[in-house]
């Protein structure tokens, strides 16, 4: 039991390794997403991701959200504000852009995140950027547009930009948002805050999704949407949200912003696996360009304060438990 514990706590530390499998849950998100787009529309994939994840959370979140209480009222409206943009808008946006939108041009759109979150943490969090992290982001994000490409950055100018383009543009820049705030969230339990944001976002969502049902447009109820809601609601959701929130504690906004490249990568992982495409040289050029431009970044990051404060929450909660 000690070594399964140490286990955990060892993997719990270790930003990278967590941050592969939020960008593997991400890259399924979108993928499953798409795939059941005509048998579930986006705000009750949106609407339901979520109910789930909370009912799923909320008995092992309780204890915490019961003593960090004093500390979640004190901070509402940043509380407020992450709800509304992680959970409330982000997916939902995202949703209902791939209706309009075709795979690439999400991908596309969605790769210029981390060099905005970069800059949006130099901004507004006074980050100071090195010159390696900004040529550690332009090899990343050219490996991402050279995977999309498909080794021909002349196709990059021939892509037409539609209604779903923008809504996904608007969904990419309100994410850049939310990662660089996370960071002056108050020091409460991780399972705290992801539960308060979950309320917060779910409470956004409930009048779109009045409205949809009230439009008559509902669930098809087959085996698909309900294996597509479930996935949503469990690995990119609780899983990929909760070693997301941990990424940015231990490695910063950008550092985990950058690394968030990889999803490109896996989504073209999954689709060699589920969708048959082949493996080219172009993936292999775009996988190691991205690979490197993190490493360039990333080297030398140091855990920010709020991992040490989050690390003297878990030591009062570990104190209070033993009381």
């Amino acid at each position: 039991m000690q070594n399964k514990s140490r286990f955990f706590a060892s993997l719990w530390s270790r930003a990278y390794v967590l941050l592969t499998f939020t960008a593997l849950f991400w890259a399924g998100n979108a993928i499953v997403a798409r795939a059941a787009c005509e048998l579930v529309l986006p705000v009750a994939l949106a609407f339901w991701r979520w109910t789930i994840a909370l009912a799923i959370i909320l008995p092992f979140a309780w204890r915490h959200l019961r003593r960090n209480a004093p500390v979640i009222r004190g901070n509402w409206r940043m509380l407020l504000v992450l709800g509304a943009l992680g959970i409330g808008a982000f997916n939902t946006l995202l949703y209902s852009g791939l209706q309009q939108t075709t795979a690439l041009n999400a991908m596309l759109l969605q790769s210029g995140q981390p060099a905005l979150i970069l800059f949006l943490g130099a901004i507004f969090m006074g980050d100071s950027t090195a010159l390696r992290q900004i040529v550690g982001a332009a090899i990343a994000l050219a490996g991402v547009l050279w995977i999309i490409a498909r080794g021909n950055f002349g196709v990059l100018g021939t892509l037409n930009f539609n209604e779903g383009d923008l809504i996904i543009g608007l969904a990419v820049c309100l994410w850049a948002v939310y990662a660089v705030m996370l960071r002056r969230c108050p020091a409460i339990h991780p399972l705290s805050l992801f539960a308060v944001t979950l309320i917060v976002g779910i409470i956004v969502i409930a009048p779109f999704y009045a409205l949809e049902l009230n439009s008559g447009r509902y669930i098809v109820l087959q085996e698909e949407s309900l294996l597509a809601i479930g996935y949503v609601s469990v690995f990119p959701s609780i899983l990929a949200y909760l070693f997301f929130n941990r990424g940015v504690e231990l490695i910063g906004s950008a550092g985990t912003g950058m690394y968030m490249n990889v999803m490109p990568v896996m989504g073209a992982g999954l689709a060699i696996i589920f969708l048959g495409e082949h493996l080219r040289g172009f993936h292999a050029i775009g996988m190691a360009l991205i690979v490197g431009g993190i490493l360039l970044a990333g080297r030398g990051s140091k855990p920010l304060a709020g991992a040490v404060v989050s690390s003297k929450t878990d030591n009062i909660e570990r104190r209070n438990e033993s009381e």
